[in-house]
């Protein structure tokens, strides 16, 4: 694994050299660093965090102040990886210029290299505006976790012709128009996969995937699902590559047990008392 700092124009480089990107979400320094250390070339501070940190049935209710504290102890935890801030929910929407003061909130504040933001066609002005101050972007098209109320729920995107929203011909007009709007990359979730390798194949910029098949130049999970971490669920489109949450529960049962039958602590984990000049305790 090189040591080498991952920046936006890497990105760029990998995909013409068809060297796959990789992206997994992270929410404070511990996981932070190990992830680093694995090698993942971006850290995502997801808002996703409302759901697998905060609890709740939806990203909507992250705030910008939780976003930046977040994205502070994943910035101080990542060497190599490039960090990316998202946006959360109200923290661009109503205004270019509110887009921007929230950018460099996350840069400035949060230490994050890069922001990511959700929407095609209507947030290319937004994007635009961003890139414009010298932030790096990462548009998010197709699923947009955001718009969970609009979409009726979590559902894939893009699997019926047609330029209206969710229609396959939209959601490749909104990729198009993320990149023409200056981002760096976009995320493309929950595609059909021959919609997402059309999508690829049409840019210049990196794609990566979550539910969107193996055509993307790179991918994303969130942390929770690749590590077991999740509540007995992961989504189809995700892959657990360990058992983290059954293992944290069957090492707190452990711990449980022996305190309450005086197992823990023994000798091992005490300290002697202090002896006198005579050699015997005080």
């Amino acid at each position: 694994m090189s040591e080498k700092k991952v920046t936006v124009p890497e990105l760029g480089r990998m995909k013409a050299a068809g060297e796959k990107i990789t992206m997994v979400t992270a929410y404070d320094w511990t996981f932070a660093r190990l992830l680093d250390e694995a090698g993942v070339d971006l850290l995502l501070v997801g808002d996703s965090l409302g759901m697998v940190v905060q609890g709740h049935d939806t990203t909507i209710p992250v705030t910008l102040d939780q976003m930046v504290y977040h994205t502070q102890m994943v910035a101080r935890g990542a060497r190599r990886a490039l960090v990316v801030g998202d946006l959360p929910f109200g923290s661009y929407q109503a205004s270019p210029t509110q887009a921007v003061d929230s950018s460099i909130r996350l840069v400035k504040e949060g230490g994050a290299q890069a922001v990511k933001l959700e929407g095609g066609r209507r947030m290319a002005e937004t994007i635009e505006a961003i890139a414009s101050v010298d932030i790096p972007v990462m548009g998010h098209v197709g699923l947009t976790p955001q718009s969970v109320h609009r979409m009726g729920g979590h559902r894939v995107q893009g699997r019926r012709r047609g330029t209206q929203v969710g229609g396959r011909d939209r959601v490749l007009e909104d990729a198009k128009a993320v990149e023409a709007a200056g981002a760096f990359a976009v995320v493309l979730e929950c595609i059909p996969l021959d919609l997402a390798a059309e999508i690829t194949a049409a840019l210049s910029i990196p794609t990566i995937g979550i539910g969107a098949g193996m055509h993307c130049d790179g991918q994303v999970l969130v942390l929770h699902d690749l590590v077991g971490l999740s509540e007995n669920w992961t989504p189809r489109f995700a892959k657990r590559y360990a058992a983290v949450g059954r293992e944290v529960v069957r090492a707190a049962e452990t711990y449980v047990r022996e305190v309450k039958d005086g197992c823990f602590p023994s000798e091992a984990q005490a300290f002697a008392p202090e002896k006198t000049a005579s050699g015997s305790a005080a």
